[in-house]
C-alpha cells in the first residue's frame, strides 16, 4: 500500500500545481481538465484542473480543482516532507514559503533533526525534517 496526498483547491489549481512544481524541483505525470470529461460542467470551470499528477523525489502529489464544493482548504493536516540534504532542506523551504506564513523557522531539535514548519501561499500546511547524520544511525 502507498498514501498519496490529494489536495483540493478553489479554481487555483493550476497556479497551485505551478509552484508546487518549481519548489519542490517536481514533473506534472498527468493532467486532465473539466473539459476532457464527459460530465457536464460551468463554461467557466471547462479549463480548471479535474485530476493532476506532480512526482519529485519519489513522491507523488494528486491536486485538483474541487468543483462546485465551496471552501476546501483547511488545517487539519500537515504535509511532512523528509529530506536528505540540508541546503536541499533550505532552498525548498525557503522556495515554499514565498507568499505564504513560517509558522516555525527551520532550526535544529532535541531529536536530531533540523525541522521546520510553514503555511504556504495557498493555505496548506507543510513540515520538513533533514535528520542529522549523527542521529540517522
Amino acid at each position: 500500500m502507498k498514501l498519496t496526498p490529494y489536495l483540493l483547491f478553489n479554481g487555483n489549481a493550476e497556479e497551485v500545481l505551478t509552484f508546487y512544481k518549481e519548489a519542490l524541483g517536481g514533473e506534472v505525470v498527468m493532467l486532465s481538465r473539466y473539459a476532457d470529461s464527459p460530465m457536464p460542467v460551468e463554461e467557466s470551470y471547462k479549463q480548471k484542473i479535474m485530476h493532476a499528477r506532480l512526482s519529485f523525489a519519489g513522491n507523488l502529489l494528486m491536486i485538483s480543482d474541487a468543483y462546485n464544493s465551496g471552501q476546501v482548504q483547511g488545517n487539519n493536516i500537515s504535509l511532512s516532507i523528509e529530506v536528505p540534504d540540508k541546503q536541499q532542506l533550505e532552498t525548498i523551504f525557503s522556495k515554499m514559503a514565498a507568499g505564504g506564513k513560517i509558522t516555525m523557522p527551520l532550526q535544529d531539535q532535541f531529536w536530531g533533526a533540523t525541522f521546520g514548519m510553514l503555511e504556504d501561499q495557498f493555505g496548506i500546511h507543510w513540515m520538513f525534517n533533514h535528520e542529522h547524520a549523527a542521529a540517522a544511525k
